[in-house]
């Protein structure tokens, strides 16, 4: 794919050590060009996930524009960052860090999102594994943004598969139901990626370890690390698995650069916003008028990844991984 055919993309993450792996599939894949970087409280406090995005992308040699985003959710009362799974630094809590500077834009994500959309029409696809508020909040600075981005591709959500914080909810969801409504609702080219494929692609922590000996550079260093505390803990909810984790964010990606290897059902999809069923994403699979209000044909539908070639998964990430697309961290700029 040449330079202006490249999949022009803003990664709205919450690092995360499924993000990590996700940021650096796309940092390496030739067909994707990362121009920016938003940021949301999830995995970790919003300005951890700040830190954590400047702090990969400049150990692997990148300068990418980060924007710090949402801290809480919309409506929801905001709970506590899942520390036992990504570590209270959501990298698997690093020994220590080195120094490469870098800091945060001053415009918001959403601000950030509005402007690259207005200033390139049809261009952008943004690429969301965290809660959606950002995307919530760009949407009412500008209600055409569905018609200024190109596309919109979301880690988030479940069809058929069980949820991962209840029976019935996707964690992204379920941490700000009312920002994820919004946005399954608002009208873009939108794909949902969720853990009815996620589910299905397992990576052991040896495969990441083999990369880590490959390059021998600290961003591989950093993600085998962070993986071996995910691993760590998976292990102890599913140890069928291995030492191994889901692949998640990763996949969002995977979707945008090789389509074909997925199978998708197209509807309309709504999100509870409470009780016991909160962060549910519910998905119209049948073509009829049903009594009950919000699922009128003028809702939009959403393209949603039900199946996936797990092994042309496994392939293509190790592929990409394996390239030669690590570049020296940069030096911390001094005044």
């Amino acid at each position: 794919m040449s330079a202006t055919m490249k999949h022009k993309v803003i990664f709205d993450t919450d690092p995360g050590v499924d993000d990590a792996m996700a940021l650096y599939f796309a940092l390496a894949h030739p067909d994707i060009d990362v121009v920016g970087i938003t940021t949301t409280f999830g995995n970790v406090h919003v300005e951890q996930a700040t830190t954590n995005a400047l702090y990969l992308t400049r150990i692997a040699g990148r300068s990418i524009p980060v924007a710090q985003g949402v801290p809480v959710p919309f409506a929801k009362a905001p709970g506590m960052p899942p520390d036992f799974i990504h570590g209270a630094d959501g990298l698997g809590n690093l020994n220590s860090r080195i120094e490469v500077g870098g800091k945060a834009e001053v415009e918001s994500a959403a601000e950030f999102i509005v402007k690259m959309a207005r200033q390139h029409p049809g261009e952008i696809t943004l690429v969301a594994v965290g809660p959606l508020g950002n995307l919530g909040l760009a949407l009412k600075m500008e209600p055409q943004l569905p018609k200024l981005l190109k596309q919109v591709v979301l880690m988030a959500g479940t069809v058929d598969e069980p949820g991962n914080v209840s029976p019935v909810a996707e964690a992204n969801v379920w941490n700000d139901p009312d920002a994820a409504d919004l946005v399954f609702t608002a009208g873009w080219d939108l794909t949902m990626v969720g853990l009815d494929v996620t589910h299905r692609v397992v990576l052991p922590s040896t495969f990441f370890a083999r990369l880590a000996e490959q390059h021998k550079h600290v961003a591989m260093d950093t993600l085998s690390h962070a993986v071996n505390f995910y691993a760590n803990f998976y292990q102890s909810i599913r140890p069928d698995l291995g030492h191994a984790c889901y692949g998640h964010d990763v996949l969002a990606f995977v979707w945008l650069v090789a389509p074909q290897i997925f199978e998708t059902n197209s509807g309309r999809v709504r999100v509870a916003k409470e009780g016991i069923g909160n962060g549910q994403t519910m998905m119209a699979k049948l073509p009829i008028p049903y009594p009950q209000a919000g699922w009128e044909a003028s809702k939009p539908e959403t393209r949603v990844c039900m199946k996936v070639d797990a092994e042309a998964c496994k392939q293509l990430i190790d592929a990409t991984l394996s390239s030669g697309w690590l570049q020296a961290p940069l030096a911390p700029v001094t005044k």
